[in-house]
């Protein structure tokens, strides 16, 4: 992958100089290229606009795209950090060099001018500008491109403006979806407005779902040809995770839908026992290579990235946040772990307990495969942003809510049988006891995956700190607490006088 944008005078430049420059230039002599001109020579030609869509995906892992050269900046993997450690499920257990101090304090996130709150900002509104710049060289929010490859590319343009979206309204909005009024963020569909004022949460999630349903439709005879693009499984994993976060009855009927169709539909299987958890020798050597979370061709990975050395990532990366087998931060002393609290529910016979070290790192959970501490240099280990588990447990979380409890405990079933010895438990659960219990195994089978934040704030509770935080420790914080919700940043207040209109 290469860190590269086209934006609209560069495809311009790049359409005036190829083979159909002539005929376009004679049936439109004017100076300006025309969006329908522009949408007619992407359609003769759709590589025009492939450089801007790999740019989108690149984004999401590069450093620096939060606009800033801190080692907490590198894309979609900072953030999971982040949120992780707002819900409370990741402790920071280590401060020799003071990355993410301020969000174990939780001072940052209330200073509107720490760079915590700019950088996501940043980010995702870098993504939604790269977007709208692909949505606006096919047409404009509006156009419906003819040709499938177009479609293709429209498809993707529009669902990572919504998952940008989606993100956004989450850090972002303390009450989450709240009741629909509240003003949250600035709208922005295409390139060419000027400063916005804030939408209420209902504006922003009803464009994220036209985006989502639009890019499920366009996408659907989409053969990608690798795992970071967004086809239409991914799709349709991000408009669940953005129905669930509304959550009106029909919204969760739509997630049921949703779900069960990348469950049965995608070919993406779940995660298996020898993938869940390293299985070490007495000389501590690794029998089963396919664990690690650390391969985007394991199976049950819907969405995520192939890292190569040729990309370069190293200290800055997550793998060098969290890490302790790679060169950087965990391993000299910053460790992140599970928070004490949430460690104590796991239950002995349950597989996923092994993931984590006595120390609380999740050493044998996600690691670079030859195990050897500090050893690794280049992050070479891949990312996952969905896997096809979630889907599993969004499917019962959406049952349990619409009280439909005996379904919601057999999908619950269909994953934990891969990680408990008996489950027969779940059988005596019922209504807020059963949401309960799929809220810790969200919690459990997706820690340091960026999951629990976003669970914790769509279905609106709480989480208690342990004592392996350096602070806070037994301190309660809600979904909507101000602490753990992120402040629009001082950058945007400064340069977009219609904020607050």
């Amino acid at each position: 992958m290469k860190n590269k944008f086209l934006y609209i005078a560069g495809l311009s430049f790049a359409i005036l100089s190829s083979s159909c420059s002539k005929e376009f230039l004679e049936q439109t002599p004017t100076d300006v290229i025309s969006a329908k001109d522009l949408e007619e020579a992407v359609n003769k030609d759709p590589g025009l606009l492939s450089g801007n869509i790999a740019g989108l995906y690149t984004t999401m892992i590069n450093t620096g795209t939060g606009g800033t050269t801190g080692h907490d900046d590198f894309g979609q993997k900072g953030y999971d950090i982040y949120s992780d450690m707002l819900s409370g499920d990741l402790a920071l257990m280590g401060i020799n060099f003071g990355w993410y101090s301020g969000f174990s304090r939780l001072t940052s996130t209330i200073d509107f001018t720490s760079n915590v709150n700019y950088i996501p900002w940043r980010y995702y509104y870098r993504l939604i500008f790269a977007a709208n710049t692909v949505i606006d060289a096919l047409g404009g929010n509006d156009a419906v491109p003819e040709g499938t490859a177009t479609k293709h590319i429209m498809g993707q343009a529009k669902a990572v403006r919504a998952y940008a979206y989606f993100y956004l309204a989450n850090l972002y909005s303390r009450e989450g979806y709240g009741t629909g009024q509240e003003k949250i963020l600035p709208l922005y569909l295409t390139t060419t407005v000027p400063n916005q004022p804030k939408s209420t949460s209902e504006i922003i999630y009803n464009q994220i779902v036209a985006d989502l349903t639009i890019a499920i439709d366009y996408l659907k005879d989409f053969q990608r040809t690798s795992k970071d693009q967004v086809n239409k499984y991914v799709a349709e994993s991000l408009l669940a995770y953005a129905l669930a976060a509304r959550g009106t009855n029909q919204d969760l009927q739509q997630v049921i839908t949703l779900t069960d169709d990348v469950i049965n539909n995608s070919g993406h299987p779940l995660t298996t026992r020898k993938q869940v958890v390293a299985n070490l020798d007495e000389t501590g050597k690794l029998l089963n290579p396919e664990s690690g979370f650390n391969d985007v061709n394991t199976a049950s990975w819907i969405w995520g990235v192939d890292l190569t050395q040729e990309i370069g990532l190293n200290l800055i990366s997550w793998w060098g946040q969290m890490d302790v087998f790679t060169y950087s931060y965990a391993y000299v002393g910053d460790k992140k772990g599970i928070d004490e609290s949430l460690l104590k529910l796991i239950p002995n016979n349950d597989i996923r307990k092994k993931q984590f070290f006595s120390d609380y790192t999740a050493r044998n959970k996600f690691f670079a495969p030859a195990r050897t501490l500090g050893g690794t240099r280049y992050a070479t280990m891949d990312y996952v942003y969905i896997r096809a588990d979630e889907m599993v447990v969004l499917n019962a979380e959406a049952k349990a809510r619409l009280n439909r409890d005996q379904e919601a405990i057999t999908s619950l079933k269909r994953l934990l049988d891969l990680r408990l010895d008996d489950t027969n438990y779940l059988t005596s659960l019922s209504g807020q006891a059963l949401k309960n219990e799929i809220f810790k195994q969200t919690r459990i089978e997706f820690w340091g995956e960026g999951k629990s934040y976003l669970s914790m704030k769509r279905n609106k509770l709480s989480v208690k700190r342990g004592t392996n935080h350096l602070d806070h420790v037994g301190t309660v914080f809600p979904f909507n607490a101000d602490e753990i919700t992120l402040d629009i940043p001082q950058a945007e207040i400064l340069n977009n006088p219609n904020l607050n209109n």
